[in-house]
């Protein structure tokens, strides 16, 4: 027994001395490198099929095509479907939902939409007022902004998280603070402004503010410029991915 133990000692302390424990992990640290090496990874035939998303900007509905003027700029990410209209020198930020599906949407001359507003039009509206959205020239709506079947006449400012609901009026040359709340039928008389949830009258403007009402769109309006460059008109990349999916035989 005590040569055994003699023995079973010896060939611990053999095994598990700092140099064999040092070489063991160096060996097996060699063998894994060689096999990464040597493996080869072969891409998934769905990454290729699938990696597109396939978001298209101009969405058609029926008879109606949504019509974007030469000289607007509409981000590449914006959906802008059914009865839509951007006029000349407008801009449409990334995000942006215009959803002409019931009823007619325009933004006018020089007019800017920002970051993820949604725009929507109802069938009809219950003060009797047109039910479609219509945005004037010189008209700036802030982002994260809800309007819903409103009138907004020219050189307006909408401020960012605002809702207008259906009927809802803001005359010329009024400002609607951040995050107020227009109810439906309430109108927002010339060179007023307005705040809170329901909307109320603050002040009156002074001729100085409104002369920068329709300054802030044409500001904008210039800061469009220098992305309309960037992006294909009416994100047509979309046809050139389809065209080279068809080119590799993957049905789309």
């Amino acid at each position: 027994m005590a040569a055994l133990a003699r023995i079973s000692r010896r060939a611990i302390a053999t095994n598990f001395s700092p140099a064999n424990v040092i070489i063991r992990a160096l060996s097996t640290s060699t063998i894994a490198t060689t096999s990464s090496s040597t493996k080869t990874v072969t891409p998934s035939p769905d990454r290729v099929k699938w990696d597109y998303r396939g978001q298209r900007q101009i969405v058609p509905l029926g008879q109606w095509l949504p019509k974007v003027a030469v000289d607007a700029y509409v981000a590449p990410n914006v959906v802008l479907a059914g009865q839509v209209t951007v006029c000349d020198g407008a801009s449409v930020w990334p995000s942006a939902v215009l959803r002409g599906d019931l009823n007619k949407i325009t933004v006018g001359f020089c007019s800017n939409v920002q970051e993820r507003c949604v725009i929507h039009a109802a069938w009809s509206s219950p003060t009797g007022l047109p039910a479609e959205t219509s945005i004037e020239r010189f008209v700036t709506i802030g982002a994260y902004t809800l309007l819903r079947s409103c009138t907004i006449e020219p050189e307006c400012i909408i401020g960012q998280h605002s809702i207008l609901m259906e009927g809802s009026l803001v005359e010329t040359h009024a400002i609607l603070e951040a995050g107020s709340v227009v109810p439906p039928g309430r109108r927002i008389p010339s060179g007023e402004l307005w705040s809170g949830n329901p909307a109320r009258f603050v002040r009156s403007l002074t001729h100085e503010e409104t002369l920068e009402i329709p300054k802030l769109a044409v500001a904008i309006n210039d800061l469009s410029k220098s992305y309309f460059s960037e992006f294909l008109p009416y994100s047509t990349v979309y046809l050139e991915v389809e065209k080279f999916k068809k080119s590799l035989g993957i049905s789309v």
